[in-house]
């Protein structure tokens, strides 16, 4: 049974002595949530972080380094004082371990020892990569999300299983999209029906195959051939790329696995820098949208696909932690009996959209008015880049401006015997890249879908703003101006954490 009301001192009462298991707590969205919930609740019993290390201590120098070290824990360093590191090691638990094993890697005693005290798991652990190898993302994806499941299930004390997946596993639709949960066997193309098991198989088998058939370069050849065969299925089956299609999977398997347990979906879109709390414009790795910012910063990127009156549905990593944190209160101890799991999407484009033009007219704003400075301090001028509103267009500017001189080349190098060789195969390969690139990336860049949140907003509406501290859970995206969030908060992120 859902709570019909929440506030910031419920959120932050119901961590007060849980024992929390969290994987993929060196991505961007998992170090904000470890650091929030160590911030607002002090007397967390502990926070297991299951990273991938060869034993105890270098998962823990991993957390040390990759963690607790980062500026995101300035806020909370700078309130404990000298005590801080003491305090980080009575709480945070860094386990060697990875969801690709089955009992996640780790030894008996230790997961009994977990089993009995976990109260809470919160799986962000993804491969991101829109053109991943088909067996890493099957591993990570899909199979980490089940023997998540089988550890879940032997935590007799579990209150809640949040899985973070995304948005787009939706697939490229327009018009509404809502908030349900993948059905087994589902795919976005009619009268396809999706076995997971039957993917296993044809990975096993191709994987076999390819050992049979191996040459010198046998790894390399492998890894080229899953790296395309993640592309094809997922293709096949209606999605655009590996990543979206396995984070469908895994979601399809949490369904089917979930007997009686509590579980919450959450499907944030694109995930930008913090916004309010602990430390505004903090992000780690690069979003498809911030090319545009460091080609403006750069001055290395004369044009960029994209319709500037599209919308880029954006999230702040906060407002997602927060949502998340609203969430596991809000459907704690709730009983699976047979249902679906709740899905929530943490989206932006229904509420408070905001078209690609924003993010182009705030960049030119801020490099217009912060122009940056070469190294022999001279000044580099800001110039406005071309916007290609469809791949088309792109292609067939690519055709004209290097396509036909590559094949003029290519003929002029058969006539001199190969003097260009090099030259030809490396311009060549490049051409190939970009091409390959928009194929991956172009339906995203494109993609005309508008996310329900009608969940999400109901539990908003369950939220009590009336206190500061009650703020410090806000996950409304009709408080954000974009113009001001762009222009004051994440571009100046951007240059100051991925344009070292």
């Amino acid at each position: 049974m859902m709570v019909d009301s929440m506030d910031a001192a419920r959120i932050i009462a119901y961590f007060k002595g849980k024992s929390i298991l969290i994987t993929g707590s060196t991505g961007f969205l998992g170090k904000i949530l470890v650091e929030k919930i160590l911030r607002v609740q002090p007397d967390v019993n502990k926070i297991y972080l299951l990273v991938r290390g060869i034993d105890a201590p270098s998962a823990k120098q991993r957390v040390q380094q990759e963690v607790i070290g980062t500026e995101l824990f300035g806020l909370l360093r700078e309130k404990h004082g000298k005590g801080f590191q003491q305090f980080v090691d009575d709480k945070v638990v860094a386990l060697a371990g990875d969801i690709v094993h089955e009992n996640l890697g780790l030894e008996a005693p230790m997961l009994d020892k977990l089993a009995k005290e976990m109260d809470v798991i919160v799986n962000i652990a993804a491969t991101t990569n829109f053109y991943e190898r088909y067996d890493v993302s099957l591993d990570v994806n899909v199979m980490g999300v089940k023997h998540l499941c089988h550890f879940a299930k032997q935590c007799d004390n579990l209150k809640m299983l949040m899985h973070v997946s995304t948005a787009y596993v939706s697939g490229d639709r327009e018009g509404l999209i809502l908030e349900k949960p993948i059905k087994p066997g589902e795919s976005l193309r009619e009268g396809l029906y999706l076995d997971v098991d039957a993917e296993l198989r044809l990975v096993r088998d191709v994987k076999k195959e390819l050992k049979l058939n191996a040459g010198d370069d046998a790894n390399k050849m492998e890894r080229k051939a899953m790296k395309e065969l993640g592309l094809q299925r997922a293709r096949h089956f209606g999605w655009s790329n590996t990543y979206v299609y396995t984070k469908a999977m895994g979601e399809m398997l949490l369904g089917q696995l979930r007997g009686d347990m509590p579980v919450v979906i959450m499907r944030p879109s694109i995930i930008t820098s913090v916004r309010a709390d602990p430390v505004p414009g903090w992000m780690q790795g690069t979003r498809t949208i911030d090319t545009i910012i460091i080609g403006y910063a750069k001055q290395n990127l004369s044009c960029f696909l994209a319709d500037l009156d599209l919308v880029m549905d954006v999230i702040p990593g906060d407002m997602v932690v927060n949502a998340m944190m609203a969430a596991m209160v809000a459907h704690s101890g709730e009983r699976g009996g047979g249902a679906p799991p709740s899905v929530y999407h943490a989206t932006s484009s229904l509420r408070n959209p905001a078209t690609y033009h924003v993010l182009h007219d705030s960049g030119w704003r801020h490099f217009s008015e912060h122009p940056r400075v070469g190294k022999n301090g001279e000044v580099i001028p800001t110039t406005d880049m071309y916007f290609f509103s469809t791949i088309a267009r792109f292609h067939l500017y690519m055709v004209l401006t290097y396509k036909l001189p590559l094949e003029i080349l290519r003929l002029v190098n058969l006539l001199l015997c190969g003097v260009f060789s090099r030259l030809y195969n490396d311009l060549d390969r490049k051409y190939k890249f970009v091409m390959h690139l928009v194929d991956v990336y172009g339906p995203f860049a494109f993609f005309k879908g508008c996310f329900d949140d009608m969940n999400l907003e109901r539990l908003r509406l369950m939220m009590a703003m009336k206190s500061p501290e009650d703020q410090m859970f806000n996950f409304d995206p009709k408080t954000i101006d974009w113009n001001d969030y762009f222009y004051k908060i994440h571009i100046p992120g951007v240059l100051k954490y991925l344009c070292k």
